[in-house]
């Protein structure tokens, strides 16, 4: 009797989908939630509400709605589960987690910009446009839902449940799958999604630049004044804007990345089955990363248990 052994690829993709998407929405998570917690701590205890604070929550907020849009189906099918989603519940997920990545660049690229407002010099005409307060940004992320809701409402009509039609040749790994669409429309709608990505990513490209340049201008400073034997600390504002740019940085590469894989998966005639799985890798990878990218940055967890010590004190 033959006994057919798994491929290596088959090994490697039942290890990703069992133990590695799992992992990543799990931890991926519980990060978003303590950078979450952290800042709205920050923001409750402050006298004034930091703008930069309401955008970091805005952006592990919709971090976790794709974690669990994109990554909870796969984790769900680790404990045996097969099409637990009827039409509606595949359209809500999908129609999510479109939305959550374009809140996700939106957001990203807010941060950016606001970022590089707050530490131009007090004499830059950018320094006007300094949000006030945290209310200031609110419309924005108003807009930002109102804009990628618009633009994905195309997925509602043609997302549809596997578990209601068996005769479509799809991995049965997948719940959901895209009916045949109007293709005027599905242009319509693609033209749109890149006119959002150039554009905020032009701002987030051009606001990162900027902050590039004010970094170098105040490294030169710091040496000037190390070379003079003064004393000199780098300020918070330029400390943020440090981590900001690493942030960008993790986002501009899971970016690209999950572009240039989903090209070579639309023009390849071949088995891409590993290659799909590497590209949702790469989609739950800075949603997944970028808040431990803060914590390790920042110390968020040393300040946020600091602060609790202190106020538990003030009580005992």
């Amino acid at each position: 009797m033959q006994v057919f052994l798994p491929r290596k690829e088959e090994m490697v993709l039942n290890y990703i989908n069992k133990i590695i998407f799992p992992f990543m929405t799990m931890f991926g998570t519980l990060g978003n939630m303590s950078v979450s917690v952290n800042y709205m701590f920050s923001c409750w205890g402050s006298p004034e509400k930091k703008p930069i604070y309401l955008i970091l929550i805005h952006l592990a907020f919709t971090n976790i709605l794709i974690l669990l849009a994109k990554g909870l189906p796969k984790t769900i099918l680790v404990f045996g589960l097969r099409n637990f989603l009827d039409d509606i519940g595949c359209k809500i997920i999908v129609y999510l987690e479109r939305v959550a990545r374009g809140l996700s660049i939106c957001t990203s690229s807010l941060l950016t910009v606001v970022q590089a407002i707050i530490i131009s010099p007090r004499a830059s005409g950018w320094r006007r446009l300094k949000p006030k307060s945290a209310w200031h940004i609110l419309p924005f992320f108003s807009f930002f839902w109102i804009l990628n809701g618009l633009i994905s409402t195309n997925l509602i009509h043609f997302i549809r449940s596997t578990s209601l039609n068996i005769s479509q040749h799809i991995n049965d790994e997948n719940y959901c799958y895209f009916t045949l669409q109007n293709q005027d429309i599905k242009w319509i709608f693609l033209i749109l999604m890149v006119l959002r990505d150039t554009v905020f990513q032009g701002a987030m490209g051009g606001a990162s630049g900027y902050m590039v340049f004010l970094l170098h201008k105040h490294h030169q400073h710091v040496l000037y004044l190390l070379n003079s034997n003064l004393l000199y600390r780098t300020p918070p504002e330029l400390r943020a804007a440090q981590s900001v740019l690493l942030l960008m940085l993790c986002f501009v590469f899971f970016y690209w990345t999950d572009c240039a894989f989903s090209i070579i998966i639309n023009i390849s005639s071949r088995d891409t089955t590993l290659m799909i799985n590497t590209r949702e890798f790469l989609t739950l990878g800075y949603a997944t990363f970028s808040p431990f990218v803060l914590i390790h940055r920042d110390g968020l967890l040393n300040k946020f248990w600091h602060a609790q010590w202190e106020k538990l004190r003030k009580y005992l």
